[in-house]
């Protein structure tokens, strides 16, 4: 149960970074747009997720 309970601590940032960044590469490819500064669409999607992830951790909200 405490191990759950740490998992559940850092729910937003773990749905940035699992559910997010895949989405974001994912409507980038779908899109044809290129990442900023020749990244990758992952690598984006993975520096999006994970900054909207801990800023959502941080403030305790989404919005």
């Amino acid at each position: 149960m405490p191990i759950l309970r740490s998992i559940f601590a850092y729910g937003p940032l773990l749905f940035g970074i699992g559910f997010l960044a895949p989405l974001i590469a994912q409507v980038l490819a779908a899109l044809g747009v290129l990442a900023p500064l020749g990244m990758s669409p992952m690598v984006f999607g993975l520096a999006v997720g994970t900054a909207l992830g801990l800023v959502a951790q941080l403030r305790g909200r989404w919005v």
